[in-house]
């Protein structure tokens, strides 16, 4: 491909691969120089250079070494290189699947793609994906991803192969540090979802509005012209998302208690699910969802709007309500246990937390357990708030190691406790799941928090084998034997 066909510039050479990996760079290859506060990736225009890089796209006011010879190499200056080189890749690898919808929010993104797939799959459309936090799911793919959003060439790339294959729908993650740092730029998103917005990831963000701008430029700079945008009318921000979708021209379909196209009427929890009275647009409907908790009606809810705002057959799709099944680590219940409940999830973050409890409360007759850490190197200031929550809502407290990372765990553990004193500290988790089941009676519920899906506890640079789900289960087996 040309590189007049990617940018506009003067230089019309041939491009044959694009990338931000000086490593990756080769002979025809658009390297990408990104700025940044540690790493700066003019540092490696040399490196690019010397393995073949042809053309070099960098950030306007960035000085490039008078010792590189660049006088056969196209220089293109640029004011956001990440966004530039995200159109570059859109463009290089052409394809995408025909219909593209995105979920950003703090919470339930992962849920709501996966209950859109389900959802597609049910209703015969099998030619569809998802891709985010659980990885890249399709028929005949499931490979697992490092990233909530890839970085841009990967996800362009994976955007491609999808459509080569026949994909025709794909459900993706949008977070916000992929919107923030222009990874999503270039995907043809015609529907856009939003869940909630609350605390999280202000070790990235300055505070909440920078949070929720980064979250909103998936409606005001992604999503298509004439575009379909999905919003959670009952979170506080839906009225100022709502004026940004309107004047970008979007449609605004909202949902839940306070929805004007899907309106939650009435919810009765029971043992396995929940039986939900809502009306689509003024026709009313009765079903049970399979699934436990209000946030779990908010996200299926939110998958009903994301494929019917376009049009689709609401009375095909309302049924299909009650064949959704949960994702691996969101509340998911391991069975065995004779008396008592035990669910692994996600949860690692104040809102999320307070959710899951609030949650499992009305489902339990007898005590409610919590076993749960905080990860090193993230926000520190939401320790101490988990650990009120966690001290508030649950009756039984076990502080434990989550992904302590560089961090000390007995210091992250101490900045829990100092909010939920009386709770029991056992640091390592494997122990700590042990003697939470170990002590459960008949009608208690446990809840085992933090790292759902994980396959792995991050400690320093290594990454060590563990997986709560399979924790639970050696610790069921020892109670029951």
């Amino acid at each position: 491909m040309r590189l007049t066909d990617l940018i506009d510039t003067e230089k019309n050479i041939e491009i044959t691969s694009v990338t931000s990996d000086s490593r990756q760079a080769k002979k025809g290859s658009l390297f990408a120089a990104f700025p940044g506060n540690k790493v700066k990736g003019s540092d490696f225009i040399s490196d690019a250079i010397m393995h073949g890089a042809s053309a070099i796209l960098f950030e306007a006011g960035t000085k490039i070494s008078d010792n590189i010879d660049v006088e056969n190499i196209a220089l293109i200056e640029t004011k956001n290189t990440r966004k530039d080189f995200a159109q570059i890749v859109s463009k290089f690898y052409r394809l995408q699947p025909d219909h593209i919808v995105a979920v950003t929010g703090t919470s339930g993104k992962t849920s709501t793609v996966s209950f859109v797939q389900q959802l597609w799959m049910l209703a015969g459309i099998e030619k569809c994906a998802s891709l985010g936090t659980l990885g890249l799911r399709a028929p005949g793919i499931r490979r697992y991803a490092s990233l909530t959003t890839p970085g841009t060439q990967a996800l362009h790339a994976d955007l491609a192969d999808l459509a080569s294959g026949g994909i025709t729908h794909l459900a993706m993650e949008a977070s916000s540090h992929g919107l923030d740092q222009y990874r999503l730029d270039g995907v043809k998103v015609s529907v856009a979802a939003y869940t909630n917005l609350s605390r999280d990831h202000l070790d990235y963000h300055k505070d909440m509005d920078e949070y929720f701008m980064a979250k909103a430029r998936l409606f005001s700079d992604l999503l298509e012209e004439g575009g379909l945008s999905i919003i959670n009318a009952d979170d506080e921000y839906a009225d100022k998302l709502k004026n940004i979708c309107e004047k970008t021209g979007h449609k605004v379909f909202s949902y839940g208690y306070a929805g004007e196209d899907i309106k939650i009427l009435t919810r009765t929890p029971k043992p396995h699910g929940q039986d939900i009275s809502f009306e689509v647009q003024g026709k009313k409907f009765d079903i049970m969802l399979p699934l436990v908790g209000e946030f779990q009606v908010m996200n299926a809810l939110c998958a009903l709007g994301l494929v019917i705002a376009d049009g689709s057959d609401v009375e095909k799709f309302v049924p299909l309500l009650e064949k959704l099944e949960g994702v691996s680590g969101r509340l998911q219940l391991v069975p065995g246990h004779r008396e008592a409940a035990v669910y692994v999830d996600y949860a690692h973050k104040p809102a999320a937390l307070e959710a899951v409890l609030s949650t499992l409360r009305p489902h339990t007759e007898g005590k409610l357990y919590c076993v749960f850490g905080c990860g090193g190197n993230r926000d520190p200031g939401k320790r101490a708030m988990m650990g009120k929550i966690a001290n508030d809502l649950a009756d039984i407290v076990v502080v434990t190691d989550d992904n302590p990372r560089y961090e000390d765990p007995d210091v992250i553990r101490a900045e829990i406790l100092e909010a939920c004193p009386s709770a029991k500290e056992i640091g390592d988790r494997a122990e700590a799941i042990e003697w939470a089941v170990a002590q459960l009676q008949k009608g208690d519920v446990l809840v085992v928090a933090g790292k759902g899906h994980e396959q792995g506890q991050i400690v320093k640079d290594t990454v060590l084998i563990f997986d709560d789900v399979e924790e639970v289960k050696k610790s069921i087996k020892k109670v029951n034997a």
